[in-house]
């Protein structure tokens, strides 16, 4: 269906007189549609599965994790914890404030919510950011992928049998669709995606003065530094499952190594020997291996194998008709060389030697860069370590494990700067598509006068500095 910018502005003002009836501020009311999105996704399980095998080449033991297991986890820690997470904040409103001492802190929903949702997961990045916006109250419009067709077809299934329009409505189309959206008055707006559009949402969202978040990939790559006393085999093998996946279109993956020279060529030796065990030797026949989401993708990645074409360790083929490539492996590669200085989005790992005496110099080359939206570290030295992620401006990360940390309950999964703002998952989600609402609850009694004209009595100074300081 393609939709107008007249068609757009009646879906949210449909949704906005839908929100004004009050409906969604019950907890209960929010469980019920949690449920029922559960129970929906669930039921058609089949069916996403088939369609991220068509749109990228996913297994469906792939899919379901990635997609469907990790959506499940998500909506049931939101069902488990939002009737604690809603509940009202009791403060004491301090002795300068008697007798009013009590003051009140609501959780309140936003309204109607916009959710533009990328291609790489298009079920767990828009449904799972839907789960944070019912959980909070809200209703909500989203703008699925153009890209992954096939997945947004079935998420349009899914929500249409589910929920009326007035609540929750999907919407497929390209550019044009996602700007009719920006140019309406939401009252927030969650976008995931790169950071060149991220600035456009950005921009288009000031215009109404709408709170936006911002989830994006590192704009010069997340890193991962592998340093000489590394298990060299645990990380090769880690790594590699990583860069595997999804064929490496993931916001959180590891876009470029930086290993200790001192280890480099074991460590390639066994990062080539986990790349063969996990996909064979013949990556581009492999039915569970995923190909890139089109052919610009591939082209893409394809031109920038050729321009490094002297330097590549292992892989650098890939089938412009199943629009594969291997896993490919670039080598050695200097921290200044382009390559290195932006996201790429592909199977394509750059590694970067350096010396593990001169970590520091490396540390501070990489902070003076955009801040990544992911840092793996793998070493013995778990001190240091941890010390270095403290110090670093980073979205999220592990040390001597990768991508795990977007999946453990309770914490956030956001980016800092260039690879994005604010945060969701769990609770954190709750609170992203909320807004905190302090009500401070008066008294008719026992009034004190020092805060009212004149003020010319000396007592009155006296009380306020006291109960002021």
């Amino acid at each position: 269906m393609d939709y107008s910018r007249e068609d757009i502005f009646q879906i949210v003002e449909m949704q906005k007189a839908f929100f004004n009836t009050g409906k969604t501020l019950s907890i209960d009311f929010r469980i019920r549609q949690l449920r029922r999105l559960k129970k929906a996704v669930l039921a058609h399980e089949n069916m996403i599965l088939n369609a991220l095998s068509k749109d990228l080449g996913r297994s469906y033991l792939e899919g379901y994790f990635c997609d469907i297991g990790s959506l499940i986890l998500e909506i049931n820690e939101t069902i488990k914890g939002l009737r604690n997470w809603a509940k009202p904040e009791t403060h004491f409103s301090g002795l300068h404030c008697f007798p009013s001492i009590i003051t009140k802190v609501y959780k309140m929903p936003y309204g109607v919510t916009l959710i533009i949702s990328p291609f790489n997961f298009p079920v767990l990045l828009s449904l799972g950011v839907l789960t944070a916006s019912i959980a909070a109250g809200n209703t909500a419009v989203i703008k699925a992928s153009s890209k992954s067709l096939n997945s947004t077809n079935i998420i349009q299934t899914i929500i249409a049998e589910t929920f009326p329009s007035k609540y929750v409505t999907v919407l497929g189309g390209g550019h044009d669709i996602a700007d009719f959206c920006l140019e309406q008055k939401f009252d927030k707006i969650f976008y995931t995606g790169s950071p060149k559009v991220g600035v456009h949402v950005l921009e288009m969202a000031a215009k109404n003065l709408t709170p936006a978040a911002l989830e994006l990939g590192g704009e010069t790559g997340n890193w991962c530094i592998i340093r000489k006393d590394a298990n060299i085999k645990d990380a090769a093998r880690k790594i590699a499952f990583f860069k595997v996946l999804n064929s490496g279109q993931i916001c959180i993956n590891i876009n470029q190594v930086a290993v200790a020279s001192e280890i480099a060529d074991e460590f390639l030796i066994e990062l080539k020997k986990a790349f063969r065990k996990q996909l064979g030797k013949d990556a581009l026949n492999n039915p569970e291996y995923p190909h890139l989401i089109g052919k610009k993708a591939y082209n893409n990645c394809d031109k920038e194998v050729f321009a490094y074409k002297e330097r590549i360790y292992y892989g650098g083929h890939g089938d412009p008709n199943s629009l594969k490539y291997e896993p490919t492996v670039i080598y050695p590669v200097d921290i200044d060389e382009d390559i290195v200085k932006k996201e790429l989005f592909c199977p394509i790992l750059p590694v970067v030697p350096f010396k593990d005496n001169e970590v520091e110099i490396l540390i501070e080359k990489i902070s003076s860069r955009q801040h990544g939206l992911a840092l793996y570290i793998f070493t013995k030295d778990v001190k240091w370590a941890k010390k270095t992620m403290q110090k670093m401006q980073f979205g999220g990360g592990c040390i001597n494990e990768v991508c795990l940390h977007m999946m453990v309950k309770g914490v956030p999964f956001n980016g800092v700067g260039h690879s994005g703002m604010g945060a969701y998952h769990g609770k954190w989600g709750f609170r992203e598509f909320t807004h905190p609402q302090s009500v401070l609850i008066g008294s008719s009694g026992f009034n004190l006068s020092m805060r009212e004209h004149p003020y010319d009595g000396k007592w009155k100074e006296v009380l306020i500095k006291f109960f002021e300081r």
